[in-house]
């Protein structure tokens, strides 16, 4: 029961969007349990026309046990009788055509009601559950695209996209399914238990006997399917993990040949799967049977009573049905129990990706940033990965035009200050300013409009080459992005392609080469038209006669422009105005190109490795 109103506190949020589809799911959820406890009433209308009318016992008046209101419905049911008799044959009676026809459809109307109520209810429960697990996947893409890139670092691929598909689905089954049968079984077992206890209140108290042994196996079957697909999830994380890293490296796979050894990893995970899967299959399934074995044998002691006692007649034929119908729902609500069990593993985890919130937040009142005037300035800015120190007391000022180079070893804190710089990340003491202003005061959409990235890492979506050069600006015209690729040197090789600036270059641009890509990155930047660049190693994944043609297009992106590059290759660093050397976090070098050489630092002894320096 906890886990059930777990899962629907979480829904509770969206469905009252929703409200007009979820009341009429109930209305025909009611009209489902009151046709379905009318066979009780159906079959002792027909039991009582196999007697003879003159043997036929008057109906009894309400008796003090019953009470005022069993006396009320006593007399709605004998004016129904009185209503449908003439349609219905009896013994002795001679059979009309009226009569014919009443038999004939008595039960299919009753059955035509409950399989249209049963058809609303599902119906309306299903559009609506569609469309919440909707707006559920869309608040988690929201909040992903929300929180910082810490959260991501420490998080899986395979684990966010289990959540947002397959937990979400998990969620959309017990919503569309689970809350179905939870409204119509519930109100039918309501109305079934009244029905009984009007027809009699002692022999359905002693039955209710039964009941508790009916709901224990349940619960202790409920919590192994909930371990089950706990374990099932961590598993399916896995494995969706491994997946997403063999897809990623499939060339490095099958250039090592490692095809058996990622076999054997998915294998593994595979097996986990099933075994998983299995445990959870044995709970869910093993209710049916247990709860039927225990409603049959209370149905035999009810025979049994039934013999001992000697009773007959309508009545206890309504009784003996209106037992199965009891049973009945029973055994969907424990399915449904176990489906509410599995659902509510991937809720938790929904709640828990939803309850993050971003390191990097924006100031309540953030200052807009309409240009880029005067300098940057980092004030002794320091920055750790937990406690791993990346940047420590750095000091510098870049000014408006100025082409800064970035220099150091590996781990040395180079992609970090850029990260700083965009606001991936906000320093873990020190300040960033632009044109005096902190980075955590003025907004952050604003301050990423006024710099433009080319990394090694290029992005490319499965689109249009033309879309994915106007992803640097939103709303830039198709006149612009050709002449940002005119500037990229990209035009001609993009009109050489199959439908030109309409072809899709298919997943992270396959279909390009690695300078394409490169240019269609740097003609992304011009579309931006940001006063800041930022390169950070745009070329070092480049041969040389690629890295010729996109150091020429990234040098006319940079006119008129504040540069920040960062490169491992030093030759790319000749032409910078100014370059910092950083080692361990600390700036410990200063100075232009020649200065730095001369120096004999740690910048010439890289350079010297790299056969720039004698």
């Amino acid at each position: 029961m906890h886990n059930i109103l777990t899962v629907l506190r979480f829904g509770c949020g969206y469905l009252p969007r929703y409200w007009v589809r979820l009341a009429l799911s109930v209305v025909f959820g009611g009209v489902f349990a009151l046709t379905n406890g009318s066979f009780m009433w159906a079959t002792r209308t027909l039991t009582e026309r196999f007697a003879p009318a003159a043997s036929a016992p008057a109906q009894p008046a309400p008796s003090d046990a019953r009470g005022r209101f069993s006396g009320v419905i006593e007399q709605l049911g004998q004016s129904v009788q009185r209503a449908i008799d003439p349609w219905l044959p009896r013994t002795g009676q001679p059979l009309g055509w009226r009569q014919a026809v009443g038999l004939l459809l008595f039960l299919p109307v009753l059955v035509f009601l409950r399989s249209g109520a049963d058809y609303g209810n599902n119906y309306c429960l299903g559009w609506v559950s569609e469309r919440v697990v909707r707006d559920m996947r869309l608040d988690v893409m929201e909040k992903l695209s929300q929180l910082s890139l810490e959260f991501f670092t420490r998080s899986r691929t395979g684990d966010l996209l289990t959540r947002i598909n397959v937990d979400t689905y998990n969620l959309l089954r017990a919503l569309r399914q689970g809350v179905a049968d939870l409204i119509k079984e519930s109100l039918t077992i309501v109305v079934v238990f009244c029905g009984l206890l009007w027809l009699d209140w002692r022999l359905t108290c002693a039955v209710m006997v039964l009941l508790p042994a009916c709901l224990l196996p349940l619960m202790v079957l409920g919590r192994k399917a909930h371990r089950a697909m706990a374990v099932s999830r961590k598993a399916n994380v896995a494995q969706s993990s491994q997946l997403v890293e063999l897809l990623g490296s499939i060339r490095v796979v099958k250039a090592y040949n490692l095809e058996a050894v990622e076999m054997a990893r998915f294998r593994q995970t595979s097996g986990q799967l099933v075994r998983a899967g299995m445990r959870g299959v044995k709970a869910k399934e093993l209710v049916n049977p247990l709860i039927e074995v225990i409603s049959v044998l209370g149905l035999g002691a009810l025979l049994l009573y039934v013999f001992h006692a000697g009773r007959s007649g309508p009545e206890l034929v309504a009784f003996v049905t209106g037992i199965l119908l009891f049973f009945l729902p029973l055994k969907k609500l424990a399915g449904v129990h176990i489906v509410f069990e599995q659902a509510s593993v991937g809720v938790h985890r929904l709640s828990e990706l939803l309850a993050e919130q971003p390191k990097v937040v924006e100031a309540h009142n953030p200052k807009p940033v309409s240009g880029f005037g005067s300098e940057l300035r980092f004030e002794r800015v320091s920055f750790a990965y937990d406690d791993r120190v990346v940047l420590k007391d750095v000091d510098l000022v870049i000014p408006r035009g100025a082409r800064l180079g970035v220099a150091g070893e590996s781990g040395s804190g180079k992609t970090t200050l850029l990260n700083l710089l965009f606001r991936f990340y906000d320093p873990t003491s020190g300040t960033l300013r632009i044109d005096g202003t902190d980075l955590r005061e003025v907004s952050i959409r604003d301050l990423r409009s006024q710099l433009a990235l080319v990394s090694q890492d290029v992005t490319i979506f499965d689109q249009t080459v033309a879309e994915n050069i106007a992803c640097g600006r939103s709303g830039a015209s198709f006149e612009e992005v050709e002449a940002a690729a005119r500037a990229a040197s990209a035009h001609d090789f993009i009109l050489a392609l199959p439908q030109g600036y309409d072809t899709r270059v298919g997943e992270r641009g396959v279909t390009l080469s690695g300078g394409q890509r490169q240019r269609v990155a740097i003609a992304r930047a011009f579309v931006r038209n940001a006063p800041i660049l930022v390169l950070d190693e745009a070329t070092a994944a480049l041969d040389s006669k690629a890295e010729a043609e996109v150091q020429a297009a990234i040098d006319r992106l940079a006119e008129h422009r504040t540069v920040i590059c960062v490169a491992h290759r030093l030759s790319t660093l000749a032409g910078m105005d100014q370059i910092i050397v950083l080692s361990q976090g600390c700036i410990v070098e200063t100075g232009s190109f020649k200065a730095l050489l001369n120096q004999g630092g740690i910048f010439a002894a890289m350079a010297a490795r790299q056969g720039l320096y004698p």
